[in-house]
């Protein structure tokens, strides 16, 4: 059964990278709900990505085994529900 999911990624900032996630969300027909992408504050080289995902939670598993595989990628996590997604981008914006 569907049901929201809070995807946290972090990783090279450069043109590909947004590009290569989304492939791979549109591939397994996942709906993005919202999205926020970051630079890092401290090194504009770095960045993250947060996504509301509404998909099963057997195809989170494999979009995060995929999404580990892409080399500019350094880390990724995610969470069941959207309470996390609300939190991190309330912390996001509010240190912009």
């Amino acid at each position: 059964m569907k049901e929201e999911f809070t995807l946290e990624l972090e990783a090279e900032n450069n043109f590909s990278v947004l590009n290569r996630i989304i492939n791979i969300l549109n591939r397994r027909r996942v709906r993005i709900k919202r999205m926020m992408a970051h630079e890092n504050e401290s090194d504009f080289r770095r960045g993250g990505v947060l996504m509301l995902l509404f998909t099963t939670p057997d195809m989170m598993e494999r979009i995060k085994d995929q999404l580990e595989k892409l080399i500019e990628v350094d880390h990724v996590a995610y969470f069941s529900g959207g309470r996390h997604y609300e939190e991190k981008s309330e912390i996001v914006v509010g240190a912009e």
